[in-house]
């Protein structure tokens, strides 16, 4: 199977000839894929298994991958008129193989259906790669000699709601794709004879950056290449708010660098002065920004992050798919400008039934109504203030008056009231915070005791503590609390810093 080409690994050719050779040859070289994310995935390409009732799998129960099996079982399968819906329907020719997600018997042949764990709806149709996927399969059980009467893209309904027990007919949103996919046939043959041609090059291809390295899907191997291609850091890339296809143009007229991009006329102004103020390594400051956003700030302040978490399919009554559950908060309660912070702290139950209803109600209680609620990116905060008081009609008007009083601690950064050249482009907190204190271990995540040092690892913890034991659940518990108080507690201090640059 080494050299056989896949309908994955079709699709890698598709957005990269290179991509497809290291996955190949160099895989070690790949940015760490994302387990939870397929985990995930898995599930739900388990319960799309249900969606035509009894169905028969070509994979045995604990049975190792065998495509020799796999391939015997769909022919054995496929012959037997009482079989319906065949999962993993194995098929290979002229060295191009694929395992259809559902093949579904038709009055007058065969469907492909292709499982995907992302979501679709009437607004949100499939995207090039999902086409490209259920194209090369069409292609292969054609040329198998299969009659495919149907190919259609399965995805989770974006609009499902889960109310009751879960249904699988209205969780899966289904896309009929076969015009889609008929228009791509002629391009097929000639595709598969080119990623042959580059799986059987022992010697590593050189290939330049181009827009595949971020569409359709950033690639597992951009950062591999941007080595290997001596992309300079700090340079073009790191430009704030910088268009990746503009960026590989300036790199390859030769000016990847900071200095040769001084003269770019197509360069924004903010980007110009990110250039300058890297090459002369001094941090510019316009205090009339600063000043006019902390003529905002009313105190006392309440310094506010929450944290959550995206279950695929839906595990919490009155969600959707990919839903943020806010499950934990921390919040500095700051009286006076500079005055002693009162810290609070919320961390719902993760066996509780809806944990957004918990943070609301404490949230509620340690957040009046009237009182000015900063937050770092507040697109995040206020949507999920917004989604808790549509859940929770009885808290709603307290909620929505929380919304009304946030304040956006990254509003004088974006606007380029401060900057230094440490924060490299960006103005995240992760970037913001060692910028200012570079020298305080206390504010460095990485220095953080436990297992959560950023939110993707919060987010991953969470649900897993409704299956750990008590030594486990005690120690992720006082690992999310001090990450989430670092976080407000790093606002806290990144106030006051503003305060202290505006005098």
């Amino acid at each position: 199977m080494a050299k056989n080409l896949s309908k994955s690994r079709y699709t890698l050719f598709r957005q990269c000839p290179k991509a497809l050779w290291m996955s190949v040859y160099q895989p070690e070289s790949a940015a760490e894929a994302d387990q939870t994310r397929m985990t995930e995935g898995n599930r739900v390409g388990e319960l799309a298994k249900g969606l035509f009732g009894p169905h028969s799998d070509t994979i045995l129960p604990n049975e190792s991958l065998d495509i020799k099996a796999m391939l015997n079982r769909t022919k054995e399968l496929m012959s037997d008129p009482m079989v319906e819906t065949i999962c993993e329907a194995a098929f290979i020719t002229d060295s191009c193989y694929c395992a259809v997600d559902l093949l579904h018997r038709e009055k007058n042949g065969w469907a492909i259906y292709e499982v995907k764990s992302s979501t679709g709806s009437d607004k949100k149709e499939p995207d090039e790669v999902q086409i490209w996927d259920i194209s090369y399969q069409y292609y292969v059980l054609r040329q198998c000699g299969v009659n495919v009467v149907g190919a259609y893209l399965v995805r989770l309904n974006s609009d499902y709601v889960l109310n009751g027990e879960l249904n699988i007919q209205e969780l899966f949103y289904i896309n009929d794709v076969r015009e889609a996919i008929e228009a791509e046939q002629p391009k097929i043959a000639i595709y598969c004879a080119k990623a042959k041609e580059v799986l059987s090059q022992t010697d590593e291809p050189a290939h330049k950056l181009h827009k595949g390295c971020n569409k359709p899907y950033e690639c597992a191997f951009k950062q591999y290449c941007m080595q290997q291609n001596a992309v300079p850091t700090p340079g073009v890339f790191d430009l704030y708010r910088m268009n990746w296809d503009q960026a590989v143009e300036l790199f390859y007229k030769g000016k990847g660098d900071l200095e040769s991009l001084r003269k770019e006329e197509s360069l924004k102004d903010y980007q110009r002065l990110q250039i300058e103020c890297t090459l002369s390594n001094k941090d510019l400051i316009d205090k009339q920004v600063i000043r006019q956003f902390l003529e905002t700030i009313k105190y006392p302040v309440y310094h506010l992050d929450f944290e959550s978490f995206q279950p695929v399919i839906p595990i919490y009554q009155g969600t959707k798919p990919y839903q943020q559950i806010p499950f934990q908060y921390s919040l500095h309660i700051e009286p006076t400008q500079g005055g002693e912070c009162d810290h609070r702290e919320f961390l719902a139950d993760a066996n509780s039934a809806n944990p957004m209803r918990a943070v609301a109600e404490q949230l509620c209680k340690d957040i009046p109504k009237h009182g000015t609620v900063l937050v770092y990116n507040d697109n995040f905060e206020k949507g999920r203030l917004k989604e808790m008081a549509n859940a929770f009609p009885d808290l709603a008007e307290h909620l929505l008056s929380i919304r009304d009083n946030v304040l956006d601690l990254l509003d004088p950064f974006q606007a380029w009231g401060y900057y230094r050249p440490a924060m490299h482009g960006s103005f995240s907190i992760k970037k913001v915070l060692p910028a200012l204190f570079p020298d305080d271990k206390k504010l460095n995540y990485a220095n953080l005791q436990g297992s959560v040092h950023n939110g993707g690892e919060a987010m991953d913890i969470f649900p897993r503590m409704r299956t750990m034991a008590q030594d486990q659940l005690e120690a992720a518990r006082a690992s999310l609390l001090e990450y989430c108080k670092l976080d407000t507690w790093s606002m806290v201090v990144i106030l006051r810093k503003l305060y202290e640059i505006a005098k």
